[in-house]
């Protein structure tokens, strides 16, 4: 309930207003360290169980793992994820409601995946909590009714990522390098979740829920024997069998460095990542030597990447890379987020540093605080008893040395300069780097031409596509104020606009996270006043503002906010029943060119922090996007506006979709004109 309410806060505020350095310990003798081993056991269905006993609290936990070889789903993709979510409902032998209602007796814990199950409770109900876990992944409750109802909460949820920013450079920073028919680059999509049925679902739990590759760990205050024989009795009817195992290609990284762009228009940051390939298993002889140069490129507070982009130039409120040893193929990966304006810079500033760790040895100052931060973490949690039993699972599925963590802080310490630079130029390729960039293309393209580097576009989704279309020229004779005449025109026209008093607008949108649709109601006048309120059934008003030309108020989960300042003069100035009415006598506003919005020409006019679009075509407003600062984030809030409805003589959108960084779609259900709203809504 408390995420809802957050977000829900979050949206209010939007819609309205449209890792501090860390002391690494000084290097110093090596601790002794001594890691405990679980008590294992096989089950004759293949299921292997580590027993970690630990009785300094009455708790117990509960982590099956299946480690089986990645698949690509094809255009099916999401099959998995959504049997992990059925996996949630309850059991054919125990209904959902009663399931959820024993475990919240109970205190406990409980979550599936699509490869498992975790689960924890005090130790007092440990039995019955596996005898649960057990059941509900061994006699799923696969039902129509519920995979109807996650599936379209799914889509909805995808939607709503559409136009983040994050979200595609996550899903092309995958995509790209791996390619979308490997199981690391493929992605899911509206059309592959509308592609599954029911059947898919049970033959994909059918196939991979299987014991062969599966690992159970228990941890906490239990007795390794009667543990064992409740495993056994309860997981002795797991049907033994193994998942399919099928092999692909190694993808291959790029023969040269190159710009991959991604260009979104309602980008206010860039999202920049270099990107390559590795095959680097944590058994390999170069593993600790590769980790340790990672850390002191970009893997934190005080590396290479953050010194520079973060302390030095102030672009960034963060830069940091990641590598991971594994039996798979991975990626090494640099990312950072920074303004638009410094973009072709901080792709300069990454190469610099990559030049730096390839060709530079490391300071032995450097190197023994990486080294000593290390030693530190590993130390500390070693001391949890989780960590003994996560340790165990990692050397049965890497295929690690039984010594492998008792050797951990001695290979830490063997890493030398000499290593750093050496794996350096192996797993971290400044000559093959994709530096995928996903921003707006009018303000980041041309500065990244001038940096002479190869550059190819793609869409949102990976595919090979166009440069895009860089700002057009105005029309002579177009000005502001033409733009929003004919704004004014296209909705009805002067006569028709002034004749409207008062606005009393419903509208309804669903979101993945409430329990029940979200009602937005707004109350607008020609005197400058203002009350919207959000709601949602069963949980009351959530949020309420109201502005006049006197003051201003917000209230968010029953407290009051007075506004003053910048905050109130930027509501006050958009409160009336037609924003245009107002900006018609502003003489501040820049007519800035013309813009492509979901493949249409738009006029943009600047007013502040806000860039209003207006159909070329059409002469309706399409779009507005505001650039907000969200605590240490910059961002760009957008309002999509579709749908127009004649209501009297005048139009109005019946769809807003709003756009934070996840999107809510907003859809009209009510517009009253001339009626239900009084001096009484702004008090």
């Amino acid at each position: 309930m408390k995420k809802i309410l957050i977000v829900l806060s979050s949206l209010f505020l939007t819609y309205n207003l449209q890792a501090q350095m860390i002391p690494q310990p000084k290097p110093g003798t090596p601790p002794s360290i001594k890691i405990g081993k679980p008590v294992t056991f096989e089950l004759q269905n293949g299921l292997k169980v580590l027993v970690v006993e630990n009785h300094k609290l009455p708790r117990v936990s509960f982590n099956l793992t299946l480690d089986n070889a990645p698949y690509a789903e094809g255009d099916k993709k999401g099959v998995s994820d959504l049997t992990g979510i059925l996996l949630g409902n309850g059991s054919v032998k125990t209904s959902k409601d009663a399931f959820n209602e024993e475990i919240d007796f109970m205190g406990a814990n409980i979550n599936f995946r699509s490869n498992g199950a975790s689960a924890s409770s005090l130790s007092k109900y440990s039995g019955r909590v596996l005898e649960l876990l057990t059941e509900a992944v061994l006699n799923p409750n696969f039902s129509q009714e519920e995979f109807d109802k996650q599936k379209s909460k799914f889509i909805e949820g995808l939607k709503s990522q559409e136009k983040s920013v994050s979200a595609v450079a996550q899903r092309v920073g995958d995509a790209l390098p791996f390619g979308k028919n490997h199981p690391g680059g493929e992605y899911i999509t509206e059309k592959s979740l509308t592609n599954i049925t029911l059947n898919d679902v049970k033959l994909n739990y059918q196939s991979y829920f299987v014991p062969a590759n599966a690992y159970l760990v228990i941890v906490g205050d239990v007795k390794t024997k009667e543990t064992q024989k409740v495993v056994e009795k309860l997981f002795a009817t797991w049907t033994k069998a193994t998942a399919p195992a099928l092999s692909y290609s190694d993808p291959k990284n790029v023969q040269y460095t190159q710009i991959n762009f991604v260009d979104m228009p309602n980008a206010v940051q860039s999202e920049v990542s270099a990107v390559n390939l590795v095959n680097l298993k944590m058994s390999d002889p170069d593993y600790f030597a590769t980790i340790v140069a990672n850390q002191i490129l970009g893997g934190d507070f005080n590396s290479y990447l953050n010194m520079n982009l973060r302390e030095a130039h102030a672009w960034t409120y963060g830069a940091r890379s990641s590598i991971r040893g594994d039996k798979n193929i991975t990626k090494f990966e640099a990312s950072t987020q920074v303004r638009n304006a410094v973009t072709d810079s901080t792709v300069v500033e990454i190469l610099k540093e990559f030049k730096k760790i390839r060709t530079e040895k490391v300071s032995e100052e450097v190197l023994a605080n990486v080294k000593a931060g290390y030693i530190g973490k590993f130390v500390m949690q070693v001391e949890k008893p989780q960590t003994v039993a996560s340790y165990a699972l990692r050397i049965k599925t890497q295929g690690l040395s039984e010594d492998f963590y008792q050797n951990y802080i001695k290979s830490i310490n063997a890493v030398t300069a000499d290593d750093v630079l050496r794996v350096a130029n192996t797993y971290f390729m400044a000559d093959n780097l994709r530096i995928i960039i996903v921003g707006k293309g009018t303000e980041v393209v041309p500065a990244l031409e001038k940096l002479k580097m190869p550059m190819f576009f793609f869409d949102k989704y990976g595919n090979p596509t166009e440069k895009p279309v860089m700002k057009k020229a105005t029309p002579a004779g177009v000005t502001t104020s033409s733009v929003l005449d004919s704004y004014i025109n296209a909705i009805g026209g002067a006569k028709a606009v002034s004749a409207i008093k008062t606005i009393y607008t419903t509208s309804t949108a669903t979101i993945p996270q409430a329990p029940a649709p979200i009602t937005l109601v707004s109350k607008k006048d020609v005197k400058g006043n203002s009350f919207s309120e959000m709601s949602i059934q069963g949980m009351g008003s959530m949020s309420k503002s109201v502005v006049t030309n006197k003051m201003g108020y917000s209230v968010q989960q029953g407290q009051r906010k007075d506004l003053t300042g910048a905050e109130l003069a930027d509501k006050q100035a958009s409160a009336t029943t037609f924003e245009e009415l107002l900006l018609l006598k502003k003489t501040d506003l820049i007519l800035d060119g013309i813009e492509t919005i979901n493949g249409n020409d738009a006029y943009a006019i600047k007013n502040g922090k806000t860039t209003l679009y207006y159909d070329v075509k059409s002469g309706l407003k399409i779009l507005e996007a505001t650039d907000v600062q969200q605590g240490d984030k910059k961002l760009t809030i957008t309002k999509e506006y579709k749908d127009y409805k004649t209501i009297g003589n005048v139009k109005f959108p019946h769809e807003v979709i709003l756009n934070q960084g996840f999107e809510i779609d907003f859809k009209v259900s009510e517009i009253k004109i001339n009626e239900g709203v009084s001096d009484k809504d702004f008090e």
